[in-house]
């Protein structure tokens, strides 16, 4: 093997172990976001959607409080990512690109990371969208669903490894109204947004 041979082979094989070493980095840390969901299930929380004036950056309603996107700010803050801040900054930059439809003249760092609308353009901007879907396969652990309730009201979750009784869906950790908990109701809802993140 000459010179040239030798060194594009081991860089083929370094290429190879980096990029299986950013894969298993990816991978693990959905399945650490999804273990901190799990964890957010043993915190006692009322659901409640009382504008709070909060601390910035990283700044939370009280503990024992919260809707649903409360669940998904937590779940990332418990991986050392502020959505508070990250949101911020990007309405703060960019306002037209987010939903106009509570007439606000610019954005608010107390209530824009509690709007699932301004979370789902988020990640829509910055993370990956996934497809939606009628087969449970594609929504993995740490991933993130928003569904449409009806009547204009949003919901969101994150999915979880844990599984429904009969196996076929993995179970989702959200708030829409008996505090943070773990059920199954991935398809309960018309689903309207599937996402990946990792900032």
């Amino acid at each position: 093997m000459n010179k040239i041979t030798f060194k594009k082979t081991v860089s083929t094989v370094f290429l190879f172990f980096f990029l299986i070493q950013i894969a298993e980095g990816q991978t693990g840390f959905y399945e650490k976001l999804a273990d901190s969901a799990i964890t957010l299930t043993k915190q006692k929380v009322k659901y409640d959607p009382t504008y709070f004036t909060l601390k910035y950056p990283n700044g939370d309603v009280p503990s024992d409080k919260g809707v649903c996107t409360d669940v998904v700010v937590r779940v990332y803050r418990k991986l050392g990512i502020d959505l508070q801040k990250e949101v911020h900054e990007d309405m703060h930059n960019h306002f037209d690109k987010y939903p106009q439809r509570w007439g606000m003249p610019g954005p608010d760092k107390n209530i824009d990371h509690r709007r699932v609308p301004n979370l789902m353009t988020f990640f829509s901007r910055f993370g990956t969208v996934k497809k939606i879907s009628q087969e449970a396969k594609d929504y993995l652990p740490g991933d993130i669903v928003c569904w449409n309730l009806g009547g204009g009201l949003t919901h969101i979750g994150v999915v979880v490894k844990n599984k429904s009784a009969d196996k076929k869906r993995n179970l989702i950790v959200h708030n829409i109204g008996a505090g943070q908990v773990l059920e199954d109701c991935l398809f309960s809802y018309k689903i309207i947004g599937h996402y990946r993140y990792q900032k």
